[in-house]
């Protein structure tokens, strides 16, 4: 084997295992959420850093997502260069560094920096992994694997949220410190463990690497026979793919400017933009603010509500892993925005019919809550979990696994990366704006998520193909069609190929001499 397709093929040869390991990169993204929620009315925490402000809680909770902008925008170098498994391990090196930073901080300034260091590989991670998920993945289950990644998410925040829950009880700064160094656990073995996992075929046969693609493919879905017809489908299709972006120069940014490219790169960003302004970023994040604002008082029995959220996004993932692949991606996201809008709608109505200015236990500035109303807050929390189910079954995996698939190989890599880094430009301007948000204008700031939702719907209506079963390389021919603003008229058999028509159009490029095979000689 050569230094690129180092890895165990017994492990290749389940694509289950293969397409869920690196989810663990994603779990790093769910831990750094609710690393945050668990401990924003901690006394312990409060005291360490000063009691933070709204503005200053909203920093320090900002730190994150701007590292993880930054990491992000570097896998469009990062991916391309040393390679999709090799970015994988370094986001787990980068994660440790954060937490041990995060773990030992003694003031802001320096947990600030730990969560930059973590958020560079959340940024990593959350661009890389999609890519590598969806380039050694099957089209049957690509969906499915590619919507791990947001389960993964949804368990990182279960999983850390329940152990501040329980270090809640100790008294002492060990009541967050310990949560903080615990989540270097599964970078380690994110890093430790992709070391047996292939690199991808794609990115393989892209850098001269033939033969070992064509073994890693059969690796993964012909059992090792290179003969297999599933095998040599992907293999030519993906030969065909490289061969005719060789023939079109070398890889730049400015290649996201030919063709169909700006269409496809405005999707995936948007899409992930309309990730964070849905609104789940309130519900996660500061759900702790949510829950006081509707009456919840008690520092333990927020804690509980706030569990309840958690577990609800972790189960309603499961039927969107299961079906994405059968239901589609338009109707997952057009149902998915109409239900939050209405839900957020709904949050807003209550909180301002019955709600007022008033303080909570240890708000040190007035907040907008429900008194004396059980009805009321119980309606608000309902809404609430009602809304996360909502965001876990539709918007949550697809805004993961939409970009991952629409791009040809030549621009996959940067171009996901700009849509990733869409998402944690967008978070970290939420996660500045809500604290304020929610002390100034209360309950209107549900209104404003609730408005993007029906404006997301609109857009994809009118914009967003439909991709579900196609491989990487027949997607090309949904964005040939054209209908930009007409996205339903393109039908979900446009694209799909048999395994004869791809070895003809093989054999077309062959007998035409193309230019490119002479750049196999490098391999």
């Amino acid at each position: 084997m050569g230094k690129f397709t180092s890895y165990n093929a017994a492990i290749a040869s389940n694509p289950y295992l293969v397409g869920s390991f690196a989810c663990i990169g994603g779990g790093l993204f769910g831990l750094d959420i609710s690393s945050m929620s668990g401990v924003l009315n901690n006394p312990s925490y409060l005291r360490t850093f000063n009691h933070p402000g709204p503005g200053a809680q909203g920093g320090i909770v900002a730190a994150m997502p701007a590292g993880s902008l930054l990491g992000s925008l570097a896998v469009t170098q990062l991916a391309d260069r040393i390679g999709r498994k090799k970015t994988i391990i370094l986001s787990g090196l980068f994660w440790v560094i954060g937490s041990i930073l995060q773990c030992a901080s003694v003031n802001r300034g320096m947990l600030v920096v730990g969560r930059i260091i973590s958020g560079l590989s959340v940024g990593l991670a959350s661009s890389v992994v999609p890519i590598y998920q969806s380039e050694i993945t099957a089209p049957a289950i690509r969906g499915r694997m590619v919507s791990l990644q947001q389960w993964s998410i949804t368990w990182g925040i279960l999983i850390q949220y329940f152990i501040q829950f329980g270090c809640s009880y100790i008294n002492g700064v060990a009541s967050f410190r310990i949560p903080w160094g615990l989540q270097m656990i599964p970078a380690i073995i994110l890093s430790l463990g992709m070391t047996v996992f292939p690199e991808s075929p794609r990115w393989l046969f892209d850098h001269g690497y033939e033969d070992e693609a064509l073994q890693v493919l059969a690796d993964l879905h012909g059992g090792g026979n290179i003969k297999n017809e599933l095998v040599v489908l992907e293999y030519e299709e993906i030969k065909q793919q490289v061969y005719l972006e060789r023939t079109e120069g070398a890889k730049s940014y400015l290649d996201l400017l030919n063709g169909s490219n700006p269409r496809r790169v405005m999707l995936g960003m948007s899409l992930q933009m309309w990730s964070q302004l849905c609104g789940m970023n309130i519900m996660m994040y500061y759900i702790v603010y949510v829950f006081e604002g509707a009456g919840l008082t008690g520092i333990r029995t927020n804690l509980i509500a706030d569990s309840v959220q958690y577990v609800l996004n972790v189960a309603m993932t499961v039927p969107a892993i299961i079906y994405i692949d059968k239901w589609g991606r338009r109707p997952m996201l057009l149902i998915g925005t109409l239900l939050m809008g209405f839900w957020m709608f709904l949050v807003g109505g209550i909180q301002g019919r019955f709600g007022h200015w008033g303080t909570t236990e240890g708000s040190t500035s007035p907040v907008w809550v429900i008194d004396g109303n059980q009805a009321a807050t119980k309606a608000v929390i309902v809404c609430s979990y009602l809304f996360v189910c909502s965001f876990a079954v539709t918007m949550g995996p697809v805004s993961w696994t939409y970009p991952a698939e629409i791009f040809s190989t030549k621009v996959r890599g940067k171009a996901v990366s700009l849509s990733t880094a869409s998402n944690w430009a967008f978070n970290t301007a939420l996660a500045f704006a809500v604290p304020p948000g929610l002390n100034s204008i209360a309950w209107k700031t549900y209104f404003i998520f609730g408005t993007f939702n029906f404006a997301a719907f609109l857009h994809i209506f009118f914009m967003f193909p439909e991709t579900v079963g196609r491989s990487l390389e027949e997607v090309e021919e949904i964005f040939q069609q054209g209908h930009t603003f007409t996205a339903w008229k393109i039908g979900k058999h446009v694209g799909k190929k048999t395994l004869a028509e791809v070895v003809e159009k093989s054999k077309d490029l062959h007998e035409a001499g193309s230019p490119v095979e002479k750049s196999d000689s490098h391999a």
